[in-house]
């Protein structure tokens, strides 16, 4: 009779060890989903000041309406496919009211601070760019000084 009550002991606390050991280990792999989680989206990857002209900013989206830009910047690039385009650069705008200042600068020559993240998010905008400030907004450059100096 002892050694059945000895064996159901043992293996008593066999399976109490198990779920010691299952529950540390599904708390390890939460704790490592979350901070995996918060990296790959909420972690500034880098950040920057980019210039060129501003080309559009909009309000769109289906569930989540974000502030969406473009900005042209100067110069070219190789395309993939081995032709060339202009260098664009696509953005998410944080906050409205700085949203709003960027609507009115169509066309003109802005330099916007950014923060680079891994991924976008939907509720924050569907570039994993995300202009937070703006640095200078310039009125484009009239060209008839170096017209003048080329005797034209």
């Amino acid at each position: 009779m002892e050694s059945v009550i000895n064996k159901t002991d043992v293996i008593r606390k066999r399976g109490h060890l198990w779920r010691k050991v299952r529950n540390v280990m599904v708390i390890v792999l939460l704790l490592g989903l979350i901070a995996y989680g918060w990296i790959r989206y909420y972690y500034p990857f880098a950040e920057g000041v980019k210039s060129g002209k501003l080309n559009y900013v909009v309000y769109k989206g289906f569930v989540f309406k974000t502030y969406e830009g473009k900005l042209i910047q100067s110069g070219i690039k190789p395309s993939a496919t081995g032709g060339f385009q202009s260098n664009e650069f696509e953005f998410s705008v944080a906050k409205k009211a700085l949203a709003e200042r960027l609507m009115h600068a169509g066309g003109k020559t802005v330099e916007l601070h950014y923060i680079e993240y891994f991924n976008a998010i939907p509720w924050r905008g569907y570039s994993r760019y995300v202009v937070d400030d703006i640095v200078d907004i310039a009125d484009e450059k009239e060209d008839s000084d170096s017209d003048n100096s080329l005797g034209l």
